[in-house]
């Protein structure tokens, strides 16, 4: 499949295509958005107006079927993934998935079958191993600089977020049935994909689970232990109800000459520790951190390049994750 001119309809318009995609995609030359969709007809028309996108939909159904558009951007909350994406590869149209690719391992299997019977390419939104941020902490492993690796550690707590208190109106992020899970559902992703795309598939995974806070029925504290297909054991610890003072986002590689350690959302400095000391890194992103990654899956469809981000390596971090929920 090759598309010299790439126009996409978006089926969703929230917060993330705000703030970290939506205007990459008209950043990419031979690529301009041409639709939008919202069951909000207000949202969608005031997205639509803002960044001179001709036409809005509320009907999903409808922006498929609309015969200017030939790649649909999925930025839904996880539960619709699947639907809408195969809907999409059905009508011969590629499709760009936020993340996580979807709410549950047994989606993403669905997603990737369709897409391998019709022969139409599925990409998600794992950006972050597109960013120099990662990429410098790549380039420090694959250097030698820490050996070979040993262990890999994963620590991550945020206090409640003042929605988390409003029963009558949680936010989708902690509802299971919506979500896949709580908010470990939504903030693993991005950890554990970096993890498997430096290290290799995690072909192992067990995980706890519990609600210590209340504040909703999903989980709000999970640890979990993890082999890499190349022996590599790791680990790591969830709390989305720790009090303001263990506030932590933290990943720490240990090889046998030393230990990087890095961020995963709060891009603090990335600290390289070995005999020589401490040194500090800390490599400039793109304003719209989206824009590596979606000028990559563009330049595929477009058939200058290959976007490796795709359906079949965005799969097992679901399959870890459901693993580590006692889903599977």
């Amino acid at each position: 499949m090759k598309l010299n001119k790439v126009r996409w309809g978006f089926i969703g318009c929230g917060e993330v295509t705000e703030k970290k995609s939506g205007p990459a995609f008209s950043m990419v030359p031979g690529s301009e958005v041409v639709a939008v969709m919202s069951r909000d007809a207000e949202k969608a028309a005031s997205y639509a107006r803002r960044n001179n996108i001709p036409r809005w939909y509320t009907d999903p159904q409808l922006l498929i079927g609309d015969e200017d558009v030939n790649a649909i951007y999925i930025a839904t909350p996880p539960s619709s993934h699947a639907t809408f994406a195969i809907m999409a590869m059905k009508a011969g149209k590629p499709v760009y998935i936020e993340k996580p690719m979807a709410a549950s391992y047994e989606d993403c299997a669905r997603i990737n079958r369709i897409s391998q019977e019709t022969g139409v390419p599925c990409f998600v939104a794992y950006y972050r191993r597109y960013l120099p941020y990662f990429q410098k902490v790549r380039s420090l492993v694959n250097e030698g600089r820490i050996g070979n690796i040993i262990n890999i550690q994963i620590r991550f707590a945020q206090p409640p977020r003042n929605l988390d208190y409003n029963n009558s109106n949680l936010p989708w992020r902690v509802q299971s049935d919506i979500a896949g899970g709580g908010y470990f559902y939504d903030l693993a992703p991005h950890q554990l994909d970096l993890l498997q795309e430096m290290f290799g598939c995690i072909l192992e995974a067990e995980g706890y689970k519990n609600n210590l806070g209340k504040l909703y029925d999903a989980e709000d504290t999970v640890s979990a232990c993890f082999k890499f297909e190349s022996g590599i054991p790791g680990s790591g610890s969830w709390c989305f109800v720790a009090h303001e003072s263990a506030k932590e986002d933290r990943i720490e590689i240990i090889g046998d000459k030393g230990m990087i350690c890095f961020s995963v959302y709060t891009y603090e400095p990335i600290a390289l520790h070995t005999e020589s000391g401490r040194e500090e890194f800390l490599p400039q992103n793109p304003a719209y951190v989206q824009l590596p990654l979606i000028q990559n899956v563009i330049e595929h469809l477009q058939g200058k390049a290959i976007c490796t981000c795709d359906g079949i390596s965005a799969t097992p971090t679901n399959w870890v994750m459901d693993r580590i929920l006692n889903k599977l």
